[in-house]
């Protein structure tokens, strides 16, 4: 069954909103940050890692963004075009920001942290009149990414496109997306995730993101609870991800899809959930079945995590069906169906 609908005839698979940065991860690696003296650097932001994943998959790809107006701004637009990835609708701040910066900690496979300055940041400077509604209109869907919403006028930004794409028969994606730096209290967080999620065909997050969106209206006990919520608003597909313990999916018709990694030698514990929804994504406008989607997502995110990069390691479709094939002979399936869940 498809729960989504997907316009037809329409010149881009997805519009990504949101965030555009620099990661600097060490190659010296297995040790904490500060010991770390060299670092290679990285296209990075999860709707610009989801963009390049989705364009590596054969789609038709646009991004709508704010970047610095200096070297990095002239690299981050110039890596887009090089995938393949419109960029007539990223713009350059006029104020000086500059793009948020990453670094990152590779402690060991399993231990990795994250520091970012985001201090006057250019991609929370993408303004309401950026938003052009002939260029939502051209696209199957829209993917807006939580960090879009941390501040003004992004959120407004964000929080227009929506309603174009809603206006317009597009199919509205919510990346959760949370990250702790810019926002100001757990109150306003839940305030902007939930306006956003009640107004979205399928929600993209953690637990623990969810929990967070949750927190006005009330933190659910369980996902089924989380799901029996946000399909009464509305949403078609929840996708509530748990990490090593593996993610489901929670359908407006009731059912339940649950899915584990893939084994894996993992270098990094970050970069799994881009991987996972580009090639989710790419399989939900392909056609395929809920747990086709989930499969291919779960593929991904296993390659990415034993990837030193996260743009830069996105794979092709041909790479992640090879992945497949290979792991399921040795592992067997990793998805299972959960059955009709009384949400």
């Amino acid at each position: 069954m498809q729960y989504i609908s997907f316009a037809p005839d329409r010149e881009y698979d997805l519009i990504l909103l949101g965030r555009v940065a620099i990661d600097f991860n060490p190659v010296d690696f297995n040790r904490p940050l500060e010991e770390s003296a060299n670092f290679n650097k990285y296209l990075g932001g999860s709707p610009a890692n989801i963009a390049v994943g989705m364009a590596r998959l054969g789609k038709r790809v646009g991004f709508l963004g704010k970047v610095s107006d200096d070297q990095f701004g002239d690299y981050v637009t110039h890596y887009f075009e090089k995938e393949g990835i419109d960029t007539s609708h990223i713009t350059r701040c006029q104020n000086g920001e500059n793009l948020g910066l990453t670094f990152t900690e590779i402690k060991s496979p399993t231990e990795s942290n994250i520091l970012m300055y985001r201090d006057g940041v250019a991609d929370l400077m993408l303004a309401p009149e950026d938003v052009d509604e002939d260029y939502i209109r051209r696209a199957k869907a829209l993917l807006i990414s939580g960090t879009a919403l941390a501040a003004s006028p992004s959120r407004e930004a964000a929080l227009k496109a929506i309603m174009l794409a809603r206006k317009n028969g597009v199919a509205v994606i919510f990346d959760i997306d949370y990250r702790a730096y810019t926002w100001k209290s757990p109150d306003e967080i839940s305030v902007y995730y939930s306006l956003a999620a009640s107004n979205s065909d399928l929600i993209l997050g953690s637990r623990e993101e969810f929990d967070l969106t949750e927190r006005i209206l009330g933190v659910c006990k369980s996902d089924e609870e989380s799901a029996k919520r946000w399909h009464a608003l509305g949403c078609k597909l929840l996708v509530i991800k748990h990490g090593k313990e593996g993610s489901a999916a929670y359908a407006c018709d009731k059912k339940r899809y649950t899915v584990k990694p893939f084994p894996t030698n993992a270098l990094k514990g970050f970069g799994g959930g881009d991987g996972y929804a580009s090639s989710f994504l790419r399989a939900l406008l392909d056609g395929c079945s809920l747990p086709q989607a989930l499969e291919y997502g779960s593929a991904s995110a296993s390659m990415l995590i034993s990837a030193h990069s996260c743009s830069a390691a996105m794979p092709t479709l041909a790479e992640v069906e090879r992945f497949i094939r290979e792991e399921k002979e040795k592992y067997g399936e990793v998805v299972f169906e959960g059955g009709v869940c009384d949400v």
